[in-house]
């Protein structure tokens, strides 16, 4: 006689119940990603919320601020100050931008290869870097005084006519305050393409040279292509750094003689902290992030566009 015995059915667990368990984030990784953020809003954010509202106010520090509305930024058009500032920072970014990335890749294309000496070179270039840009702008101001190392030199080679107070001739001072500051950057971009070379595939190299290619034709059409998301962080580092250029400026000339070397950072400082303007040095600030994130996004979107 064959006894049946009845089997109690399993529970099959639900793919709903199976994929929350899943899903589960662990408290200690929220934790890691939460706090930061936290600090992040708190020491950038929100400044950056309240330096936009107070564009809009006219505040000396101390008092309630009393809102403008656009009154600041339609002042900056009738500011001769702000047009010089802004024309300067300009020429600032080109000149600081454009030799720093062109000398900086030369620099690190010269030094990629490992040859006998190479590191001490690098090393070289690299040192003004770890210098803070009081102490290059002190090194600097000495070689520039009329009896210093550059008058000298001129001197050496029979050009006394070249000699001049280069920080105080309202001709000579912007350019001459670019120089301590290229000085500085080079050495940095630099380091960022020696970075990028590195991860260039030599074999790359190889075929062109088989194929005959020059050495032109590998830098253009393999070098550079190699490079573009090292130009896009090399592009965003130059901007910001002229934009927020302010150290080696104030240290030098404080924006003089006559604001023949103010930037819109030394601007903004000097009304912010010496007039106590703060509602309108709020507004330049505005537009020193607008002209950097205006760059930087126009650069980025080429670049994508070139890439799809």
């Amino acid at each position: 006689m064959v006894t049946l015995t009845a089997q109690r059915p399993q529970k099959v667990k639900a793919p709903a119940a199976r994929n929350r368990r899943r899903k589960r984030i662990s408290p200690l990784l929220l934790a890691f990603v939460l706090v930061p953020l936290a600090v992040e809003g708190f020491w950038v954010f929100w400044p950056a919320i309240q330096g936009i509202y107070l564009s809009f106010t006219s505040w000396d520090g101390i008092t309630a601020p009393v809102a403008v509305g656009f009154g600041n930024y339609v002042e900056m058009f009738s500011d001769p100050t702000f047009l010089s500032a802004l024309w300067h920072t300009v020429i600032w970014l080109v000149l600081f931008g454009g030799v720093s990335a062109v000398a900086g890749l030369g620099m690190a294309m010269l030094l990629a290869k490992e040859r006998r000496g190479v590191g001490f070179y690098r090393s070289a270039l690299f040192t003004p870097v770890v210098f803070s840009l009081v102490a290059t702008s002190l090194i600097w101001q000495g070689m520039y005084q009329p009896d210093g190392l550059i008058n000298n030199f001129l001197g050496w080679f029979g050009l006394e006519s070249w000699q001049r107070s280069w920080l105080a001739d309202p001709d000579t001072a912007l350019y001459a305050v670019i120089i301590p500051a290229l000085w500085r950057q080079i050495g940095y971009v630099m380091v960022l393409y020696l970075a990028g070379l590195k991860g260039i595939d030599p074999v790359l190299y190889e075929a062109a040279t088989v194929d005959g290619a020059s050495a032109w034709q590998k830098f253009t059409n393999i070098t550079l292509p190699q490079l573009k998301s090292v130009n896009s962080v090399v592009l965003s580092v130059i901007v910001i750094d002229s934009l927020r250029s302010f150290d080696v400026v104030w240290s030098l000339t404080k924006g003089g003689p006559f604001h023949s070397s103010e930037l819109l950072s030394t601007y903004m400082y000097s009304t912010a902290f010496q007039t106590l303007r703060l509602g309108y040095a709020s507004a330049l600030a505005v537009v020193i992030f607008l002209l950097a994130f205006g760059v930087i996004v126009a650069y980025l979107v080429r670049a994508f566009k070139e890439t799809d």
